[in-house]
């Protein structure tokens, strides 16, 4: 039953958030909010450090992003926040032109990816192969895990211990009970062990300082004059870009493990609303945090709005009111969880030696290129770019060994006729070869070319069909071409030159 046929009581609550009328999905949103919340801080101040900012810039940018896109995002559950991708970005234009040009190209990144969406790029990730997701989503993996390398290496041995103490909870308390989090209980009972021990080991304020007051809202400190927008553009357009594609596929890749559907477009338009606001208030911009969004998603259960409003909200709760005691918080506790959401994010199942065995060697080398292209740049849009080239490339290839061109000479066509068979897709792969597949010199006067197994999909095959009425008509001989579907005809008919 629809919405409308309802009463107006009961259509209201139909309509409410399933975290009013549910204690438990709404203790479950809370508590996955928390324990996001807590694995943001160090992110956020690591990603403030590549972008060459000051660590209260990234906290404020994954503050205004979450909370902003809680409203106006188009995937829920999904967590949006500064990121290493847009760091990378937009620090040259830090490092040469200072903050206040950094600040007016997120906001300029914002416009470029609100009009994008309007105009519809969310569509083109239907031509994104399963491949490629596949490749995406081992990559960045991999990528979660090796950027905890450094939090393991040349420490105290008491982190190894907390480290392996904290993974182990994690695998066995939900054994017990999955009312909290493991992860958040990993986290408070790490963080108790090495306070009331006196155990020194590296914490989450060693990271950096965190804030002490709410983000205020102002205009970036730079002339307003075709300079400045000339300066800003190109990385204000990559930054959109590698935004918008980082989000698009943690979408579909929430959709994937949740079963459910986003709005896209809506997503497309809301990074770039969210990203305007963030200037407006001084941060780094962002855009979807994969690491994060598979803690709230797969690990703590998260499937509505809440979890990342509250995400956000947490975020700076715990930094200007509970800044002492999260700067306890040992950065040990952190790396398990983020090594776990890493093992739980890989799909194990893409590289099993059965599944390897059965899928096609075009496949595995397309899952192949997006993972060593990722790690290799640590851009999870270059993978994806060069991961969907590749798989086009075979793809083209393949299609292209299906047009075939066979001399078939009935029983009515009389002594002097001649009658070709094309048989396939004709595009500009497979119909460079067309022309060469006729015997223009020995053929009979009349040649009929049947298209009724074929289509023609671009300018090249009409071209190439044209190539060879030209190299008959030039030796005297007429051609005609039949059994074109109404599609192809069209094409064929507004395009040729004969």
């Amino acid at each position: 039953m629809s919405t409308s046929a309802l009463s107006p009581a009961a259509r209201l609550r139909a309509l409410r958030p399933d975290w009013l009328s549910d204690p438990k999905v709404w203790r479950t949103e809370i508590l996955a909010g928390l324990v996001v919340g807590l694995a943001l801080i160090p992110e956020a101040i690591s990603f403030s450090v590549i972008a060459g900012v000051d660590p209260a810039i990234g906290l404020f940018a994954s503050f205004t992003m979450a909370v902003t896109l809680s409203v106006v995002g188009g995937r829920r559950a999904m967590i949006s926040a500064a990121t290493g991708a847009v760091a990378l970005v937009i620090a040259p234009l830090n490092r040469e032109h200072g903050f206040g040009y950094l600040v007016a190209a997120v906001i300029l990144a914002g416009i470029f990816q609100v009009i994008l969406g309007a105009l519809g790029v969310a569509r083109l990730m239907r031509f994104v192969p399963r491949s490629v997701m596949v490749g995406f989503v081992n990559a960045l993996a991999v990528l979660v895990f090796m950027a905890q390398v450094p939090e393991m290496h040349d420490v105290p041995w008491a982190v190894y211990p907390l480290l392996a103490g904290g993974l182990a909870l994690m695998v066995f308390f939900p054994k017990v009970t999955k009312v909290v989090p493991a992860p958040l209980v990993s986290i408070v009972v790490l963080t108790a062990v090495t306070v009331a021990a006196g155990i020194a080991v590296p914490t989450v304020g060693d990271k950096g300082e965190l804030p002490s007051s709410l983000p205020v809202p102002g205009l970036p400190d730079v002339p307003f004059t075709p300079a400045t927008l000339t300066t800003i553009a190109p990385y204000a357009f990559a930054m959109a870009l590698v935004g918008l594609m980082e989000s698009l596929m943690t979408a579909k890749l929430v959709d994937d493990i949740t079963d459910t559907h986003s709005d896209k477009t809506r997503e497309s338009v809301g990074q770039g609303i969210a990203n305007i606001v963030t200037g407006f208030f001084g941060g780094m911009g962002g855009c979807a945090m994969i690491g994060q969004t598979m803690i709230n998603v797969k690990v703590s259960g998260a499937r509505t709005r809440l979890s990342t409003f509250l995400a956000g909200t947490f975020l700076m709760v715990l930094c200007i009111v509970f800044g002492p005691v999260v700067s306890d918080i040992p950065m040990a506790a952190l790396v398990a969880v983020m090594v776990m959401v890493s093992f739980a994010t890989f799909d194990w199942h893409s590289i099993a030696p059965g599944t390897l065995k059965r899928m096609p060697a075009g496949e595995t080398a397309v899952m192949v290129i997006t993972v060593v292209v990722v790690i290799a740049t640590h851009n999870l849009a270059a993978g994806v770019v060069a991961g969907s080239v590749t798989a086009m490339v075979i793809f083209a290839k393949r299609v292209a060994r299906l047009a075939e061109v066979t001399p078939v000479t009935g029983t009515g066509s009389g002594s002097g006729t001649v009658v070709y068979s094309v048989t396939g897709e004709l595009f500009f792969a497979s119909s460079n070869d067309l022309v060469g597949q006729f015997a223009y010199a020995t053929d009979p006067d009349r040649v009929v070319i049947d298209l009724s197994a074929a289509h023609i999909w671009d300018a090249s095959s009409v071209a190439a069909l044209d190539a060879v009425e030209t190299k008959y008509r030039q030796r005297g001989k007429t051609v005609e071409i039949t059994g074109l579907n109404d599609p192809s005809a069209a094409l064929h008919g507004k395009l040729t030159s004969h």
